[in-house]
């Protein structure tokens, strides 16, 4: 996600002016693994991202700035360098994916992401410089558009992305959080959680996914990376046995007649062995969620971190992907993947929390349980079309908003 602090603007005027300036002392380059690594560490750790708020939350990257893209071919760090000191002092990085949409269109899409500037040196342009490249980069490895995710309710991020760069709005999404501590354990004895073989949940997300307005076309890749450990399916057992073949030939009969009338089928990844979050009483903000503002009152409880710790110490978290679910009766089946889900991460050194985020028009999105100690975020995603190959008239992906999106769990 982006980020980007909300406070006064300077002038039009006056932000050109600094940006003329700025423009010849700084060098936009890749990231260099052998000596930039402590460099944008700094950098991450020192950058204030949001508004300045006593408590707050960002990531630890385990001391790999590239963890949250090394699940990607394409990919791409850079650095804004400033020359005389050799200083960094701005960091973005890219992927490129490719994705299937509801009207069976396969596109070649850009993410932006993790996009940090130096406190001294906001709006004198760097974070534009940053932005024009890694769109450079996209358009010279083929995508057709780029797009990023940033909060609803960050004011300066949306501002940079539509009035300066011209994106505009793809989708709204919730992030849904729950603390792994604060809900029952307890799975009703008329469910049965089952795993799935992996080769068949690749076949059943093949064809479910097909349902969505976007979703990535290498499932199959996100499913067997280690830090996915599993697919599981949620029915009831009253309504008769799930026919979960272990043959994946025939993929129009993977569900049989005899399958449960409701089942819910998920995924989960261990995001704890890639990076943690971390809480600080500083003036250091968000990396990966907001500083939970209204929340946090109702968080830190659960999580057994008092809000007063100069330094907490860093957490894990699981992230629930893939969900989909057929049927009338979904609300106890998503129930029990929650506290399937609190289960599993009980299981599992520091972590804290699991989180999942849903679009606007997901089916399931009412369905998530509404505990008392549950945080809703709201997220927004922003597009822009980079090639000039694609016809406005008959564009997409730019011509409406989407709400029921697969969200890839490597861009969380």
């Amino acid at each position: 996600m982006i980020s980007i602090p909300t406070s006064s603007l300077a002038s039009f005027s006056q932000r050109e002016e600094m940006v003329d300036r700025t423009k010849s002392k700084i060098l936009i380059r890749e990231y260099n693994q052998d000596k930039d690594v402590k460099m944008v560490r700094k950098l991450e750790r020192n950058s204030e991202i949001g508004a300045k708020k006593v408590v707050s939350i960002f990531t630890n990257i385990m001391a790999d700035p590239l963890s949250r893209i090394r699940f990607f071919p394409l990919r791409v760090m850079l650095v804004a360098e400033l020359l005389e000191s050799r200083e960094l002092v701005g960091v973005v990085r890219g992927v490129i994916k490719n994705v299937g949409t509801l009207s069976g269109s396969l596109l070649k899409m850009g993410y932006i992401l993790g996009l940090r500037v130096s406190p001294s040196y906001r709006r004198k342009g760097v974070a534009l410089r940053l932005i024009a490249a890694v769109e450079e980069w996209m358009v010279r490895n083929g995508a057709e558009y780029a797009f990023l995710a940033t909060e609803k309710d960050n004011d300066a991020s949306k501002n940079l992305f539509t009035v300066r760069c011209n994106y505009v709005n793809l989708s709204s999404l919730v992030v849904f959080v729950q603390p792994i501590n604060s809900i029952t354990k307890h799975i009703s004895r008329d469910i049965k959680i089952e795993k799935v073989d992996i080769d068949l949940a690749i076949s059943l997300y093949r064809r479910t996914l097909k349902s969505k307005d976007l979703y990535p076309l290498d499932m199959d890749v996100i499913l067997k990376e280690k830090l996915s450990i599993g697919t599981w399916v949620s029915y009831y057992k009253r309504e008769g046995r799930l026919n979960l073949r272990s043959k994946v030939d025939d993929e129009e009969d993977l569900i049989s007649s005899e399958t449960s009338n409701s089942w819910v089928i998920f995924s989960i990844w261990n995001t704890c062995e890639a990076y943690k979050l971390q809480v600080r009483r500083s003036q250091l903000v968000r990396f990966l969620l907001t500083t939970l503002n209204q929340a946090r009152e109702r968080v830190f409880p659960c999580l057994k971190m008092s809000v007063s710790n100069s330094v907490c110490r860093s957490f894990g978290f699981l992230f629930i992907y893939g969900i989909y679910g057929q049927g009338e009766n979904l609300g106890e089946l998503m129930e029990s993947m929650w506290r399937f889900t609190s289960r599993v991460g009980e299981g599992m050194r520091d972590c804290k929390v699991f989180i999942t985020e849903l679009g606007f028009g997901d089916p399931l999105a009412n369905h998530v349980p509404q505990t008392d100690s549950i945080s809703c975020i709201d997220d927004l995603w922003y597009t822009k079309r980079l090639s000039t190959h694609v016809d406005e008239n008959t564009d997409e992906i730019l011509m409406r908003q989407v709400g029921n999106v697969f969200v890839d769990p490597r861009d969380f």
